[in-house]
């Protein structure tokens, strides 16, 4: 399995590089966002996981990280930060990271996170030739998602989706009609990371809003449930409406 390192302090990235090869793992650093970018477009094979610091020279992790989600919106990424803050873990998660860690870090724990996105990346790899023969794509209202292809279109609009938008969304759609907690987004859709938060949730919530919403101010579809969660209407023409909203 083949790391991307993307760590400016060359004492940490020369650490880390070491650890991860004596578990047998290939790695590259990258001292900053761009040569992370250039490094990820180039690589052949592909990166199988990036581990990514967020307080980088000129382009932040997070600005890196957003601009990877553009092109990829599979590969795993643990973000490995001195960053401590709600706010930051919660801007971390809405650019696309997987994982958040903060320094200093407990290599075990360390080692453990990587093995987990790596043994995930892998089985999602193999399962991809079996499952993309087979259409995989919801309908309702106007909008068309293809989970295969992690898009959503919007009568002309297309949204590029990333990993943890396309599963919420598909939670939703398999729930049509059931009020969420934010408890049960979190522990069924986020279930590998303990660090999100009702924030975090919300800010999805939110962005899966502005793209399948006529008026996002105003929803039909993804419906706040004060102090509880969210209720997805596929069809908000059959019954009678939600309870609350907002």
């Amino acid at each position: 399995m083949k790391i991307l390192v993307v760590e400016d302090e060359e004492n940490i990235a020369k650490g880390l590089r070491f650890n991860f090869e004596q578990e047998g793992y290939q790695v590259v650093l990258a001292g900053d966002g761009k040569t992370a970018l250039e490094r990820h477009a180039t690589a052949a094979p592909p990166f199988d996981l990036i581990v990514l610091d967020l307080m980088l020279p000129e382009m932040s992790g997070y600005e890196t990280c957003r601009e990877l989600r553009r092109v990829d919106t599979e590969i795993p990424v643990l973000a490995l930060t001195a960053r401590t803050l709600a706010e930051d873990k919660a801007q971390a998660f809405d650019c696309g990271v997987d994982q958040y860690i903060t320094k200093p870090f407990a290599l075990p724990e360390l080692l453990s996170r990587v093995r987990n996105l790596l043994d995930r990346h892998r089985r999602s790899l193999e399962k991809r030739p079996a499952t993309r023969a087979v259409e995989d794509v919801e309908r309702f209202g106007n909008v068309l998602v293809d989970f295969g292809r992690f898009e959503l279109h919007n009568g002309s609009e297309v949204h590029s989706l990333t990993t943890r938008e396309k599963e919420l969304l598909r939670y939703f759609l398999q729930y049509d009609d059931v009020v969420l907690s934010r408890s049960r987004l979190q522990s069924d859709v986020w279930r590998d990371s303990t660090e999100i938060t009702s924030r975090s949730i919300d800010n999805f919530v939110m962005r899966l809003r502005k793209m399948i919403e006529v008026d996002s101010a105003n929803p039909q579809h993804l419906i706040s449930i004060r102090g509880t969660g969210y209720r997805f209407i596929r069809d908000p023409n059959k019954g009678s409406g939600p309870d609350s909203m907002s």
